[in-house]
């Protein structure tokens, strides 16, 4: 299979009253086309900081990412983000939508393509209620939300972060399995602290203070 994103000797340092401090310590690994990768850690372990380097949201203090051969740090903030709304898709712990508008136009925010936000929002069983506000929608609904949104642009790669963290464990397996089954020829990336969520993913990683467990 042929790598999309790769990291190589990826670190993130803070700094903390003049004390260094890891986020992520010279990580390495690739994620290849049309892969589920699952990376599992605890609170603090670093995983988030990490979806967020590989996603270019963050910048590395060290070490690069390339996606489709391109290092993203080489892009300006402009060329990013652009690539980052063309080519990713996002799904976050908490369901962040604008409350002022329906299920269908928050997915519209990101495109244009109504006819397949529908379609995704009827894959995800949420089409009859595509015109409802958020605040109308139970917390798994307005996931689904979130997952529809993440789709729409057909994205190369799909980064979760803690997906299901507000959810109930029922409702959690139920996000990450239409996660899965809609993302279409996309790689998907998740963090998540609860094995149990990753249990479909076709490489399972394991990040602690820090760095990759071998």
């Amino acid at each position: 299979m042929k790598p999309v994103l790769v990291a190589d000797s990826l670190s993130l340092v803070y700094s903390d009253h003049g004390k260094e401090v890891f986020a992520c310590q010279d990580i390495s690994l690739s994620v290849n086309e049309g892969e589920f990768v699952g990376i599992l850690g605890p609170s603090g372990s670093g995983k988030s900081s990490l979806l967020y380097l590989l996603s270019g949201l963050k910048n590395p203090t060290s070490g690069t990412v390339s996606f489709e051969g391109q290092n993203l740090h080489s892009l300006d903030d402009n060329s990013r983000s652009n690539l980052r709304l063309r080519k990713f898709g996002f799904v976050f712990q908490q369901p962040y939508l604008l409350g002022y508008l329906s299920a269908l136009e928050n997915i519209l925010t990101v495109s244009q393509d109504r006819d397949f936000a529908l379609e995704l929002l009827n894959s995800l069983g949420m089409k009859a209620k595509a015109n409802r506000l958020p605040h109308e929608l139970s917390g798994g609904e307005r996931q689904r939300v979130c997952i529809a949104r993440a789709l729409v642009n057909r994205p190369s790669v799909i980064f979760a972060d803690e997906p299901t963290a507000a959810l109930d464990h029922k409702n959690g397996k139920a996000v990450v399995e239409l996660l899965n089954q809609h993302r279409g020829n996309g790689s998907l990336v998740m963090v998540t602290h609860d094995i149990s969520m990753i249990e479909q993913a076709d490489r399972k990683l394991t990040i602690s203070e820090s760095r990759l467990i071998p």
